[in-house]
């Protein structure tokens, strides 16, 4: 990836295109540990790897899905210790699969009543409104 100038790497503002982060989501990231530490350009700019989307990506799935940032936090730790951590990372993955799981089924439960309660007032305005209907008929 080389930007106009010729320089490898992505810049925040390009990297915020392509991922739908915003630039102060980016450095906060960073800050906090969840991404390595971006390289920089010879005049200090932040630039990103390919690599550093694909990562990024999958922290955005992880917070969509639910994932406190101090979970995100301890798995990105992990990833940096390297290989020696796979099985802790699948165990966390794991767990927040889990989770999801269970949270996607609360979530269907509330929908499928949320769907009776609307029914029911679509019932009792139709009933409404067809007896405003009749009693001005005569």
């Amino acid at each position: 990836m080389t930007d106009e100038h010729g320089t490898e790497g992505l810049t925040v503002a390009q990297m915020a295109e392509r991922t739908g982060v915003s630039g102060h989501t980016l450095r906060y990231y960073e800050r906090i540990g969840l991404l390595r530490p971006v390289g920089r350009s010879a005049g200090n700019h932040r630039r990103y790897r390919a690599e550093d989307i694909e990562w990024l990506r999958f922290l955005l799935r992880l917070r969509e899905t639910g994932m406190p940032i101090a979970r995100m936090r301890r798995y990105a730790e992990l990833r940096e210790r390297g290989a020696g951590t796979l099985r802790a990372r699948m165990e966390m993955l794991a767990e927040h699969h889990e989770d999801l799981r269970e949270r996607i089924s609360l979530l269907l439960g509330h929908e499928r009543a949320l769907e009776a309660k609307v029914a029911a007032y679509e019932t009792l305005i139709d009933a409404h409104e067809g007896s405003e209907t009749g009693e001005g008929a005569g």
